[in-house]
């Protein structure tokens, strides 16, 4: 079984030096944010992480979920856990006090949720649905439903899910069938199918809060014609507490490749005489509600790439450690652990460094979602709240991509042994492949990069991005024991300079652009990935220069950052030169030649 320690000196290390910690602390609302606080915070969920999820997650991947009559049973042990969660307030840590949460920052809930992702994927993706709906909630639902739901979903005594998908409607919501007839009373009867929705039927709860687009009779097509609903597997009595069961049936769940302790479920409503709910918000707007809970979820994935990468990361080490096989290409001294041998080291250091790249950006994205809502000054609010949508398809998108690259990347080290269920690493790379297909493709979130970040505002802020980056640059470049890494950033800024001025002129080459739209993607998220090992080398220095002690730790970080800029960050050429070269070829490919 895989062990699974919180890298806690990582995570404080770039929640103070690359996030802002102490800023954000610093904003109004956040003040409860003292640097001892979050300390203890992070301290006793990488407690629970390892005493209580971790344990339970090879275990829950065997045994998986069952339905059986309308009835889903999840493995052993996830009620004992949901119990000590709930009951520990971990769900509402950083949700609205008003409501029951303790109203944390973002900031220092993202390395709180990365802990949960990595210890146990499958448990942790009931908990973070409430999340997504109380952001839903809270901007759309009227102070009645507010009252009535909110309370018990943050505290997470009642669960919540995310009703999306139709059979006929995958990624197109357009293609959305479920209707929904006006009943009296302010009450709505739904009527169609829902799949793969997560946690869609279970018993770990006493009731569980769908919200779920459907259209009104009057609705006009496409996306603009959906409506959101609110739709209990209970009916509330006259006292509030659940009651009849609702026109709800869960009629099967997936057969999946992973995450097998997550049921994700089929839902039948309406077949026996309506399943009754309530509009959430006006008539039609239905999916602009929905997308808040969509884009909370997409950066949640995103966070999963970086914890399933650092679990993986964590076994491939410890074998690497252990494992004896081989002689020393250098010494030819045998009876050595595998680390030693340099294609090994390759993978683990390539492994660590993307690691930490990726927990840059989400942990300063994380600092940016709190600075758009906390700021005072509207043009600071206004500067991070553009960045914050600039840059989330590449936090959901490439950091998805990246940890399906590391999970690989583990069962390499392993070699053999990583393709044998027993050891682990494989469960982690099967629980990983799904993270870039749902909440939206890496193709979605690319052309969604392309389309609505770039084209749509002709880049602007994607400019004033890379004058940030190239600040950056300047700085090492001053720098008298990092110059080295000023080269390196500047092309990554060339680079960007250069495609955006490129993909602005060629704009009406429509479909040419969209063909490199995935390259575009990797080049955006490559090219922030290097800005964050850059400041990670710039913060450890300055640090190892005050002699802040853990010298060791310090200069590895730096020498991390040189490895990330000697093999990964070259990357960014091939997907530059990817973006302007191949979508021309692509759309002049004959279909018929396939």
């Amino acid at each position: 079984m895989l062990d699974y320690q919180a890298p806690l000196r990582d995570m404080q290390f770039i929640l103070d030096e690359l996030a802002g910690l102490e800023r954000i602390g610093e904003l109004p609302g956040c003040e409860d944010a003292s640097p001892d606080l979050v300390s203890a915070v992070l301290e006793e969920a990488g407690k629970f992480a390892s005493g209580v999820l971790a344990p339970l997650n090879q275990a829950g991947d065997r045994q998986g979920c069952r339905l059986d009559d309308g009835q889903v049973f999840v493995p052993d042990g996830w009620q004992d856990a949901y119990d000590q969660f709930r009951e520990a307030g971990w769900i509402g840590l950083a949700l609205p006090p008003e409501h029951g949460g303790q109203g944390l920052p973002k900031l220092v809930a993202t390395p709180v949720w990365e802990m949960w992702f990595s210890a146990n994927m499958a448990f942790a993706m009931l908990p973070q649905l409430n999340v997504g709906q109380t952001e839903a909630l809270t901007i759309a639902a009227s102070e009645e439903q507010k009252a009535t739901w909110l309370d018990r979903i943050v505290s997470g005594e009642w669960a919540a899910t995310m009703n999306l998908t139709e059979p006929q409607a995958g990624s197109d919501l357009a293609a959305t069938r479920m209707r929904a007839e006006p009943a009296g009373d302010g009450r709505y009867r739904l009527f169609g199918q829902k799949i793969y929705i997560s946690y869609g039927e279970h018993e770990l709860t006493p009731n569980i809060v769908h919200l779920v687009l459907a259209r009104l009779p009057d609705a006009p097509p496409g996306v603009k014609g959906l409506s959101l609903f609110l739709v209990p597997k209970y009916l509330l009595d006259a006292q509030g507490e659940p009651g009849q069961r609702n026109d709800i049936r869960c009629i099967a769940i997936e057969h999946k490749m992973g995450i097998h302790g997550s049921p994700t479920c089929t839902l039948s409503y309406g077949n026996d005489g309506g399943a009754l709910g309530k509009l959430v918000g006006e008539p039609h707007q239905g999916l602009k509600t929905m997308f808040v809970m969509m884009n909370d979820a997409r950066f949640n994935v995103g966070v999963q790439g970086v914890a399933l990468g650092e679990r993986a990361y964590q076994a491939a080490l410890d074998y690497a450690c252990e494992r004896v096989q081989g002689r020393d290409v250098v010494s030819g001294e045998s009876g050595q652990p595998i680390l030693v041998h340099p294609d090994v080291k390759r993978m683990l250091v390539s492994m660590r460094a993307r690691l930490m790249a990726m927990r840059g950006l989400l942990y300063t994205a994380a600092g940016w979602f709190d600075t758009a809502r906390q700021h005072p000054d509207s043009e600071v609010a206004d500067k991070h709240r553009r960045y914050v949508d600039l840059l989330m398809p590449v936090a959901k998108g490439w950091c998805t991509e990246v940890g399906n690259d590391l999970c690989d990347e583990a069962i390499q080290v392993f070699g053999g042994m990583g393709f044998v269920e027993e050891t682990g690493v494989a469960q982690l790379f099967r629980d990983a492949r799904v993270i870039t297909i749902y909440e939206g493709t890496t193709g979605i979130q690319a052309n969604d990069l392309l389309g609505r970040k770039i084209l749509r505002e002709d880049a602007a802020t994607l400019r004033e991005l890379i004058g940030d980056i190239r600040a950056t640059a300047t700085q090492l470049g001053d720098h008298d024991r990092l110059a080295d890494l000023a080269k390196p950033l500047g092309d990554q800024v060339a680079l960007l300079d250069e495609t955006c001025a490129w993909l602005l002129e060629q704009r009406a080459e429509t479909a040419d652009l969209y063909a490199g739209a995935v390259p575009l993607l990797h080049l955006l998220g490559t090219a922030c990935g290097a800005w964050q090992m850059a400041r990670l080398a710039l913060a450890a220095e300055a640090r190892l220069q005050a002699d802040d002690g853990d010298t060791d730790y310090l200069r590895g970080l730096v020498e991390l950052a040189r490895f990330y800029m000697a093999t990964q960050a070259p990357q960014s050429h091939a997907h530059a030169h990817a973006v302007r070269r191949a979508g021309r070829v692509l759309t002049g490919f004959p279909v018929a030649a396939l």
